[in-house]
């Protein structure tokens, strides 16, 4: 099945693309999402205007994103986490926590385009990868540090009175 995408569609193609697909994708995934068209003649007409207002989008989307870097680049996340000894988290720092931080501070992004392989599982300062546009990317820096004991010394003192 031949299709039209409407909306960039990882791993398949971009907007404006027709890509070949399986017809059950087409079908049950990509048409009732109103992610793509069929590819008829008809909508292979649409698909020329279709792609010209792509392309004004996407020079916009483009410009809005390299202004947000501006606003990214100098910004610092700091994420207090229980850790063990040797510098191990209990627990980890994820993508859908950097995405809550960050909108704490104002900046509403999707989980998603954080470029977070794995979540931070040990102390430290790391530089983590934002995908705001297809060619625009921010770099943000992320400081996991250890909780102070302060929570540790009195559960430590009611064992001691027992």
């Amino acid at each position: 099945m031949e299709v039209i995408l409407k909306e960039d569609v990882a791993n398949l193609g971009h907007r404006g693309d027709v890509v070949k697909v399986a017809d059950g994708y087409g079908r049950n995934f990509l048409l009732p999402r109103k992610l793509a068209l069929q590819a008829t003649l008809a909508n292979k007409a649409v698909i020329e205007q279709m792609k010209a207002a792509a392309a004004r989008r996407s020079a916009t989307e483009k410009a809005q994103a390299e202004e947000l870097v501006v606003k990214l680049q100098p910004l610092a996340l700091n994420f207090t986490r229980k850790a063990g000894e040797n510098g191990q988290l209990f627990g980890s720092v994820t993508s859908a926590d950097i995405a809550a931080e960050l909108a704490t501070q104002g900046f509403e992004l999707d989980r998603r385009k954080i470029q977070l392989a794995d979540p931070l599982k040990s102390l430290g300062e790391y530089t983590v990868a934002i995908k705001l546009h297809r060619e625009v990317t921010a770099h943000v820096k992320v400081q996991v540090v250890a909780e102070a004991g302060e929570e540790a010394a009195p559960v430590a003192e009611a064992a001691v009175a027992e």
